[in-house]
């Protein structure tokens, strides 16, 4: 028994090595572990880098248009070209086979542990057998046909012990090859990272810092006074020549990033997020697992600890959720009562609900979800401008319905019938007063429809997102960080958005 026995303290250290490699350098190398701040901001989670001059972006300055207006134009490529380089096309492969192998080492690493476990039970059981035989054969001329069958039947009953041995050199054998993946992925990360650290990112970095200065003297050379900042790499037009222009920070969805994988845990279904509150400094992290009666949120102090699953408290709601459509707004969380259409306010500092009120006909219990089910029938959203409700009644038909709320009190201000379907949309956000939908919660989705709240119009859209891991149960905008979270098939994944800016102007007082 002692051969055995040391294999399989061979293959527990070898797994051992291979997650821990893979836990602590696959991040740096991919660059998941990566964010960039300025002096004074709460940190921002980028997943791309800012393109400089030389890769397309422009400015234009002009005081001829016929109606006295001045413009300054800021135009940035549509995505970044990062995205098209080969070395990036290289990393997502790695990054997918990695995950294969993880996912891969995941199932050996149960088995082994459960055939680890068996042996271990029949170790001493075996031993006593291998006495019992040795006795036996040393009074092979004293022995019955009774002691014989005894002894028969007792080494019958470990047969089956043979089929796990089977299985068990199996899965070695499965393991040496995983290593010699690993070795692989391991040098081709580390050949991509010697390639990329050819890149100066903080140059790249104060190339996007000078861009915006030129803005800013775009801005003072046509005369139209002091322009009040921009958060990030934008596409402007039109502003009025006045004495102040403020960049409302608003625009069109124009497109969104690829995905990253922030965590992997939890079921199929379920939901995560920030505090979507713009001015909020909050940055702890909430998660709530499953859609069917559940009542544990984990509350994580940072997105650093949740990414590990450490440093976290539990909240015990009273009530029980349905759905995945929770939102955290201004220090508390905006859920629906199960099996009601009821919204519960729970404070997460005080740990009590605060509210409740009736969504009038809103549709619950699974009457009418997303397309994916999960009782999605009421979702609440936070965008720049407050907090919403997606759902939908029988006097609308089963269409979209969105419904602006008041925090403090629930009462719902203002409510428009999108005209759209609900069972056929995937999921849905929110980005100023602006509803998007795909058209599934599967693989090849993409935001189908868009209907704009300021103005009480709808269009078709075509712009698509790569879902990773193929079931979409869970889809916001947090407005503060200007990202998508999504839970995607037991993953916890982000998206950045593009959207086509515009800086108003306000006439002189």
């Amino acid at each position: 028994m002692s051969v055995p026995i040391l294999k399989i303290g061979m293959v527990l250290s070898t797994m051992a090595m291979v997650t821990n490699w893979m836990s602590q350098t696959l991040p740096s190398l991919v660059g998941l572990n990566q964010t960039l701040a300025r002096p004074g901001t709460s940190e921002r989670i980028i997943s791309a880098l800012y393109p400089g001059q030389e890769e397309g972006w422009q400015i234009f300055g002009s005081v001829s248009d016929v109606e006295g207006k001045c413009m300054c134009s800021l135009l940035a490529p549509p995505q970044s070209p990062c995205t098209k380089h080969t070395r990036h096309r290289r990393l997502r492969q790695l990054t997918e086979h990695v995950q294969n192998v993880s996912q891969l080492l995941e199932v050996l690493d149960l088995r082994t542990s459960r055939d680890v476990q068996h042996i271990r039970d029949s170790e001493k059981q075996l031993i006593a057998m291998e006495i019992r035989v040795r006795s036996a054969h040393s009074i092979l001329h004293s022995l019955t046909a009774e002691d014989l069958q005894e002894l028969k039947q007792s080494v019958l009953k470990y047969r089956p012990l043979l089929a796990v041995l089977s299985q068990f050199r199996a899965d070695v054998a499965q393991l040496e090859f995983l290593q010699q993946e690993v070795e692989r992925l391991h040098s081709g990360l580390s050949l991509l990272q010697e390639q990329m650290d050819a890149y100066d990112y903080y140059q790249l970095q104060h190339r996007a810092l000078l861009l915006e200065d030129r803005l800013h003297s775009c801005v003072n050379t046509l005369g139209c006074g002091k322009l009040k900042g921009i958060s990030h790499p934008v596409t402007i037009r039109y502003f009025v020549c006045v004495c102040v222009c403020v960049c409302v920070g608003c625009g069109k969805l124009k497109g969104i990033s690829h995905p990253v994988t922030i965590r992997s845990f939890g079921s199929r279904f379920g939901s995560w997020m920030m505090d979507s509150m713009i001015l909020s400094s909050d940055n702890r992290v909430w998660s709530m697992d499953g859609y069917y009666r559940g009542r544990r949120v984990l509350e994580y102090s940072s997105l650093s600890d949740f990414t590990k699953g450490q440093n976290f408290v539990v909240h015990q709601l009273p009530h029980p959720w349905a759905g995945t459509g929770h939102v955290v707004y201004n220090g508390s969380l905006y859920y629906n009562k199960h099996q009601t259409n009821i919204i519960v306010q729970y404070d997460l500092h005080s740990r009590v609900v605060t509210l409740q009120r009736n969504l009038g006909q809103a549709g619950y219990n699974n009457t009418f979800p997303y397309s994916w089910g999960g009782s999605s029938d009421i979702d609440l959203m936070a965008d720049e401008s407050g907090l919403w409700a997606v759902y939908t009644t029988i006097p609308n038909g089963g269409n979209l319905v969105v419904s602006r709320l008041d925090p403090s009190t629930l009462e719902v201000l203002k409510s428009w019938d999108t005209g759209f379907p609900k069972r056929s949309a995937g999921e849905a956000f929110l980005i100023c007063g602006t509803l998007y939908v795909t058209n599934s919660h599967l693989a090849g989705a993409k935001v189908h429809f868009a209907y704009n709240t300021n103005l009480s119009e709808y269009e078709y859209t075509d712009v698509p997102f790569h879902n990773l891991y193929s079931h979409i149960s869970m889809l916001d905008y947090n407005p503060r960080e200007r990202v998508l979270y999504t839970w995607n098939n037991g993953h916890q994944v982000l998206y950045n958005v593009t959207l086509f800016h515009i800086i108003k102007g306000f006439a002189d007082t």
